[in-house]
């Protein structure tokens, strides 16, 4: 039951913030510098399924050698690996580009994952752990894109 659904049936207390979350965090792993198996048709639709989720540049390494590095900001799955196209941003810039899956040799997570660590719990952590120092007007501020 979500907080709405739980406000309209008023089982949770406006006085029990807790009460209004009931879904449970998502683990995500470390995915930078992995580079994932891609044997079958499923890994390979599986890795880039994680690719499209990352916050990082990917490497993706065609079946004719041609590389390309950027952000995958779009995929398109097909009803098999020829009719896929992931759609990358070249990191060095240009015209967006499209790959099918059917051309992917392999597949690198190379860039840093931009919103690794970034989660409400270790910005309140930050928060807690300067105020337990004993600082004062704390500010926590956004780390300086690169």
């Amino acid at each position: 039951m979500s907080g709405r659904e739980a406000s309209r049936t008023g089982s949770a207390t406006p006085d029990d913030p807790n009460s209004l979350e009931v879904v449970p965090g998502i683990e995500r792993q470390k995915l930078e510098g992995w580079v994932p198996p891609l044997a079958s048709p499923e890994e390979l639709r599986a890795a880039l399924e994680e690719a499209f989720d990352y916050r990082g540049d990917v490497l993706i390494t065609r079946k004719d050698g041609s590389k390309v590095e950027g952000y995958i900001f779009d995929r398109r799955n097909g009803s098999n690996l020829t009719d896929s196209y992931v759609r990358v941003l070249p990191k060095e810039g240009g015209s967006k580009t499209s790959i099918s899956y059917a051309d992917i040799a392999s597949l690198a997570f190379t860039g840093r994952d931009m919103a690794a660590g970034k989660s409400w719990e270790a910005w309140v952590r930050q928060y807690w752990e300067k105020k337990a120092a004993g600082e004062e007007n704390i500010s926590l501020q956004p780390e300086k894109l690169e």
